[in-house]
């Protein structure tokens, strides 16, 4: 698939009915990203993805 993860991440997801999508974490958080120029500046994929997908998401965090 080619466009945006976010977006292709959560059609796929439809797409194939899906049961839980997996996805992981930089584990930046808001001050972080608003600290750096980023595309994490503009919003996560991950948390695109938990506001839009149409099943549960299981967001995976890097360990400490």
């Amino acid at each position: 698939m080619e466009g945006d993860p976010k977006d292709m991440i959560c059609q796929a997801a439809e797409q194939m009915h899906a049961d839980l999508v997996v996805v992981g974490s930089r584990g930046l958080g808001k001050i972080k990203r608003l600290t750096k120029i980023t595309p994490a500046f503009l919003g996560s994929v991950s948390d695109y993805c938990a506001h839009h997908a149409k099943c549960p998401i299981l967001i995976v965090k890097p360990p400490q």
